[in-house]
């Protein structure tokens, strides 16, 4: 038995899951200042580069307020309609032989908790860590209640996953530069659906590449 960490965007998915959430949210929703302020919050993210401000700025925008149900409501229909167009066929097959080997799934993403622990009850993940968002009440805040769970805050989770879990060996798997630090908090690492400069760029490193969007993963799960 291992610990089996994937990355949710660009790695299960084809693309980024937030904006295409937040969207959806706002094209049944219209606010009439969404497209303004979303622009002036990208416009914020060009200067300060802080992508869990950019984070908070969007849902804020497009979903503040929003009642708890009328969320989950719209969380359920947007996690039901990912599919081929969406999903890395690669990933399926991947989580599906580690669950056969009785290896323990973590879904471990940026992305945010409104969305990220249903797509981990749709396939399987005995765990999910994401970046967590407030509520005030029934109404959503959005903004972020942990750090954003990305590079160096990612590693700082596998830590923390691994302390609790001392006997198993862990791989993980995802698709960025950004994940190269808690690739190295793991005992194999598979960066996926990478263009050809940072899969040299993980290959010098040691880890292992595939391609998942169009094709098997290149390597078999091996429990241990």
């Amino acid at each position: 038995m291992r610990i089996a960490v994937f990355d949710l965007d660009g790695t299960i998915t084809r693309r980024d899951t937030l904006w295409p959430y937040l969207r959806g949210w706002a094209r049944r929703h219209p606010r009439a200042d969404f497209w303004p302020r979303a622009s002036c919050a990208a416009a914020g993210f060009a200067r300060d580069r802080d992508r869990g401000r950019l984070k908070s700025r969007l849902i804020r925008i497009a979903m503040g307020g929003a009642a708890r149900r009328d969320v989950a409501a719209w969380t359920a229909g947007y996690v039901a309609s990912l599919g081929d167009a969406e999903l890395c066929p690669g990933a399926l097959e991947a989580i599906a032989r580690h669950r056969a080997a009785g290896d323990r799934l973590v879904l471990l993403s940026a992305s945010v908790d409104l969305y990220v622990p249903d797509i981990g009850r749709r396939f399987g993940f005995d765990e999910t860590i994401c970046t967590t968002v407030a509520w005030d009440g029934d109404r959503l805040d959005g903004a972020l209640t942990s750090e954003n769970r990305r590079g160096v805050e990612k590693r700082r989770c596998v830590e923390s996953l691994r302390g609790s879990h001392p006997a198993l060996r862990a791989v993980a798997y995802a698709n960025a530069a950004s994940d190269f630090p808690h690739f190295e908090a793991v005992d194999e690492a598979v960066l996926v659906n990478a263009g050809p400069s940072l899969r040299r760029q993980a290959e010098a490193r040691g880890y292992r590449t595939a391609e998942w969007r169009n094709k098997t993963p290149a390597a078999p799960v091996h429990s241990a």
